[in-house]
């Protein structure tokens, strides 16, 4: 169910609701994070996140981006606690990226895009496949990671040097012993809300795990990225990743001692939540915060 979308002038994000309705839904991604515009809530569990390398089986170019598949049959690799109830297991990432540094993560913290997003993507094992948990409104958690532009990244140059053999759209090939931990951030503080996949088939399914701190990505690697997939894949281009969804454009206020204030009947349902982690140990220490309308 393609339905032909892209990222050009005739089909990019402005054209997805033609053919998928829900892109105009009361829960689309992405968003603007604004970090002051939250409220706290110390109540959720710890988020913890554990990667087995021998899970990482391939690579792939899928013609919008390229990205590294997992094998998900066991309970190896999961995300469990933070903002979700049971078990995620690790499905696939992938990256999202612009024809230019200010173009290129989907979401954006007080309007500011990143040059890069990284998405891992996990399924909830309550439900028996991916295929069947995702388009269940719990189905799916998503873990957002932004590239910054600085140090050299040695863990995503080998990703890089992978996509030599998947220039074309369809290609694949084996890419095994990776850990897709690598990828994260000293930090695991992150914002949370309840949202949906950022292209088509647009489902609301994902809860959003946003990672405060970005990882580095040189100039070199970064023009790199780029240069390796343009022109074989349907990438964003300047201006074409999916913009903050409007619904999700909202104002709030902070709140202290772990109190949640209710929006009125006349603001209609809350806005994301945003919650951060500290887990500069190996105990997670989990801060809760909450956008409102």
């Amino acid at each position: 169910m393609s339905h032909g979308w892209g990222y050009g002038a005739t089909n990019g994000p402005d054209f997805w609701a033609d053919n998928f309705p829900i892109a105009n839904g009361p829960r689309q991604s992405p968003i603007n994070i604004v970090p002051k515009e939250t409220q706290y809530d110390p109540s959720l569990k710890a988020l913890k996140l554990r990667y087995d390398p021998f899970n990482a089986k391939g690579i792939l170019n899928n013609g919008h981006s390229f990205q590294v598949d997992f094998v998900d049959d066991t309970d190896s690799s999961t995300l469990t606690g933070g903002p979700v109830s049971g078990t995620y297991r690790l499905r696939q990432f992938h990256f999202h990226w612009g024809g230019s540094d200010d173009r290129g993560s989907e979401h954006t913290v007080n309007g500011i895009k990143f040059p890069c997003e990284l998405h891992l993507v996990h399924w909830n094992t309550k439900y028996p496949s991916f295929g069947e948990a995702a388009d269940k409104p719990d189905g799916l958690a998503v873990v957002g990671v932004f590239l910054k532009i600085g140090a050299a990244n040695p863990r995503l140059q080998k990703v890089l040097d992978a996509l030599d053999v998947i220039k074309n759209k369809g290609k694949q090939t084996t890419f095994a012993n990776f850990d897709a931990k690598t990828l994260l951030p000293g930090s695991l503080d992150y914002w949370t809300y309840d949202g949906s996949l950022t292209t088509p088939p647009l489902l609301e399914s994902v809860t959003w795990i946003v990672l405060k701190e970005p990882i580095s990505v040189s100039p070199a690697q970064h023009t790199e990225q780029q240069r390796k997939t343009r022109m074989k894949t349907t990438t964003p281009r300047d201006g074409q990743v999916p913009q903050p969804s409007l619904h999700w454009r909202r104002r709030g206020s902070m709140l202290h001692g772990g109190q949640l204030s209710a929006p009125s009947a006349s603001q209609g349902p809350s806005g994301p939540r945003l919650l951060q982690i500290n887990t500069a140990s190996p105990s997670y220490h989990p801060i809760m915060l909450s956008m409102l309308w």
